[in-house]
Order: structure tokens, then sequence, then C-alpha cells
């Protein structure tokens, strides 16, 4: 009896959520019907908001979006001092330095996806794995005499997090401005102890805020994948390593750790500014702090870079369209290197026409996985490619993590992108395109090391599995869209 009464109390809020779900179904799938970005996409979520809205509306709220809300209208409001700075850019234009007749196409392209241009007086250099990269990144913040801008995914209270901590105090205190903007989903796990001691220490450290405003209440699918340094305006870092003890190679599960990052001068370090300080004006609340923005020429810089920041505030699916230029220009040869391979239909139908065209292309990935289903996604589309000639490897020694391409013997990206379509589509990514034949000599020696340390994969490792393997490969690839 006294169920009963309960029930009877209860039914009107039930009836009331019931209701509530019901037209929250309805008003998601009209929302998904405009801005889906697939039409089958769009039926999906159409039809399961609208037969089952208890389950679907929800998981709408935190995976359906592909634009972040809220940063395209702060960038449009700060547009004004922003583009000013972009339009400074145009005077350092690759002019006298012309392109190699075989990617200046593509570069154009690059640029106008960019909307930045090439720039001559460069320097690049690469930073093959932790060690080597901490060490440059500590010591030019040892030389920073104004300012250090530093933005990264993920920040760990370990060995590393902790020399990290230090070294940014230690710069605050010499009276070095410094920012720190760091991804709140990544960083979940990162004490608020840590923070405070940070900002106990004058360091001006900020949460990305990708929850911020009404409609990103729920939306943790977006996330600042950006790893940036920024010194003085005029030296900077961007690349795959995040700041843990893992990225130096002492996790007893990943073994040692093989990613690369690039340390840049010149016009493109000045360019690197200009991004991390669009993500600044989002997170602190439309704050645009003073900066160096006199672009000068590294002293020993000939280098023609550009940098590609991309993300889901972008008119276009920018770092999506910018790989498929990069697979369409290849001519001899077309490396990829990068720790998950989710690349989609597009990527995978200029791949195929790539090899078609008797292209080298190459693919190398992690012999060990750390995201399981990604892991299993990646063996479908190795299956389909590798009957077409692309070569796939997998690297032995530890977690390969670097997000590297190689084109011809004219063009080489450095970045924090990956090949899916969390990096083509929902994360803040940035890339370094080198235009350089020098510069693409040390990638390719770099690289031509790494395969060495590498094992054929073939399609036969998907076909020779067992019912039940295939089976997880082909649930795997139900997910890529979020992957």
């Amino acid at each position: 009896m006294l169920d009963h009464d309960l029930f009877v109390t209860l039914e009107p809020f039930l009836l009331a959520v019931l209701a509530l779900f019901h037209v929250s179904g309805v008003v998601s799938a009209l929302d998904a019907l405009f801005t889906a970005r697939s039409s089958q996409g769009s039926i999906a979520w159409v039809m399961s908001m609208i037969t089952f809205p208890y389950v679907a509306v929800p998981l709408y709220w935190v995976f359906g979006r592909d634009r972040f809300v809220g940063y395209v209208a702060a960038r449009r409001e700060g547009s004004a001092e922003i583009e000013s700075l972009r339009g400074e850019m145009e005077r350092h234009r690759v002019g006298h330095c012309p392109l190699a007749p075989g990617v200046a196409d593509a570069c154009r392209v690059l640029e106008r996806l960019a909307q930045m241009p090439f720039t001559t007086g460069n320097q690049a250099e690469l930073l093959v794995n932790g060690q080597e990269t901490f060490d440059a990144i500590f010591e030019a913040m040892d030389r920073a005499e104004r300012y250090v801008l530093v933005q990264f995914f993920i920040i760990h209270d370990d060995i590393l997090g902790r020399d990290f901590q230090a070294k940014l105090i230690a710069t605050a205190r010499r009276g070095v401005r410094v920012l720190l903007l760091f991804d709140e989903v990544g960083c979940h796990k990162l004490p608020v102890g840590y923070l405070e001691a940070l900002c106990a220490a004058g360091v001006d450290a900020r949460p990305f805020n990708t929850t911020k405003g009404w409609r990103n209440r729920f939306q943790i699918n977006f996330r600042n994948h950006r790893k940036i340094v920024v010194v003085d305006g005029h030296e900077a870092f961007v690349g795959g390593l995040n700041v843990g003890d893992a990225y130096m190679g002492r996790s007893a599960r990943f073994g040692p750790w093989r990613d690369t990052h690039l340390r840049c001068q010149g016009p493109s370090a000045t360019m690197v500014q200009l991004s991390f300080i669009e993500d600044w004006y989002w997170a602190a609340q439309k704050e645009l702090p003073d900066l160096d923005w006199n672009i000068q020429a590294a002293p020993k810089g000939g280098m023609n870079v550009l940098v590609l920041p991309s993300g889901p505030a972008d008119v276009l699916e920018t770092y999506n369209l910018a790989f498929i230029q990069l697979i369409q220009t290849a001519r001899k040869r077309l490396w990829i290197v990068s720790p998950y391979f989710v690349p989609g239909k597009e990527v995978t139908c200029a791949l195929q026409l790539a090899a078609l065209r008797g292209v080298d292309v190459r693919v190398m990935l992690p012999l060990k996985p750390d995201h399981r289903l990604v892991y299993l996604a990646s063996f479908y589309y190795l299956a389909e490619l590798s009957s077409l000639g692309v070569k796939f490897f997998r690297y032995r020694p530890g977690f390969l993590h670097q997000k590297v391409v190689l084109v011809d013997d004219d063009l080489a990206c450095v970045g924090t992108a990956n090949c899916d379509n969390r990096s083509f589509r929902l994360n803040f990514e940035i890339t370094m395109a080198v235009a350089d034949q020098d510069f693409v000599r040390s990638v390719e020696a770099m690289l031509i090391q790494d395969f060495v340390r590498c094992e054929p994969a073939t399609g036969e490792d998907y076909e020779r599995r067992w019912l039940g393997f295939k089976a997880a490969v082909q649930l795997a690839r139900l997910f890529s869209p979020i992957l």
C-alpha cells in the first residue's frame, strides 16, 4: 500500500520528466537536423532522439556537436585587434624565397586554411623525445626577459610535472610574466594545490574553459590539444609532448616514449604566439595581454614556415582539409606518423588514390596501444588500405606518440594533430609546416631510424584474427566519429 501511495505521489513528477525528455528529444533532433556533419549522422541522431530520447539526448549533448559555441563569438568580438596582428604577418610573406614548384599550389591552399602566410626568415629545429625537448624548453625559459606563454593539454603532478612547476615559479619570481593555459579535461587529475602554488608565485594559470557558457555545460567532447611554449615572442616550441613522466620514458606500462617536438625562431614564433592569444582571449574573459608583436627574422633563418592552427571554432574543417591536401600533393612519397589512425572515408579515399598514383605511402603506428578502442579501429583501415600498397609499420620499442607528415622532398609537418576524427574535427590543434629541403632531410633521417625499429603490419593482421576480434574491430569503427 505504501509503495502504491508513493507511486501516486510521484506519478506527476515522473510524467513531467518523461515529457521533458521527449520535448528535449524533438528540440535536439531539430538541432541535429541542421548542424550534423553528414546525412548519415543526422539520420542516426534524429531517429534515436525521437524513438529513445532517455539515452540519446544526454549522449547528443556530450558527443553530438562539432562546433564550439561561444569561442566563435569571442573570436569575432576580438577580431579587430587580432586581425590587425594577422595583417602584420602579411608583410613577412614568402616572396624572394620561392617555394619548391611541387608544393607551391599546396602551400597556397594551406595558407588559405590557416588564414596566415608562409613566412621566410625562420629557423626550425627538430627536438627528438622528452629529454631533448624539455631541456630546450627549460633553457629558453631561463633566457626569458619579458614573458613566457605556456599551453599544454596534459600536466601531471609527477617528477617532470614538479620540475615544470618549479621552472614556472622560478621564472615568475625573476619578474618575467608567465601565462599558463591548460585543458581542464586533460588535466582533470591535476591537484588543486599544484595550481595554487603556481598562482601564489605570480603565474597566471587558467583552464581553457571548454564548458564555459550554458550551451557548452555538458560538452566535454572538445579538447584543447595544443602544446605550445613561447618565449618573449621570438622563440616557440610546438609538438606532441605533454608534461608528465610517461613522456620522458619513465612509464613501466609504455616503456621508451617516442615523440617529436619542434623549436622555431623568426616570424613563425610570432604566429604561434597569435594562436596562443586567441585561446587566451576566450579563456581569460576577453583579455589581450601586452605582448611583443615586433616580428624579427631568426639570426640564421632561411626556412619557409607556416603555422596552421585548427579546431572546432573554424568555419571549415581546417586540419581535415589540410591533411587531404598534403596527401593529394604527394608525387613520390608520403610518410605519416601518428599514434592513432582512424582517418575516416575522405582521408581513406585520398590515401587510396595516392597509392594508385604510385606514391610510396607509409604509415607508422604504435605496437603498444594506450587507447584500446582507437587501436582496434585502426585494424579496419589497415586491412582496407594495405591491399592497395599502403605500407604500415608498428613501432616496437615503446609507445609512439609523434605526429609527423613528410611529403616528397619539399615539405614536412610537425605538430599536435593525430590522424583521427578527433584531431580532424573536435580538438584545437596546431601544426607547423616547413617547406625547406634541409629540414625535410632531417625529418627523413629521423624517420628512417624509426622505421628500423618497426615491424611490418598488413591486412593479414586483421584477417587471421578470430571472429570475436573482428567483431570488436567493426564495433570500434562505429565509434570513430568520437575517437
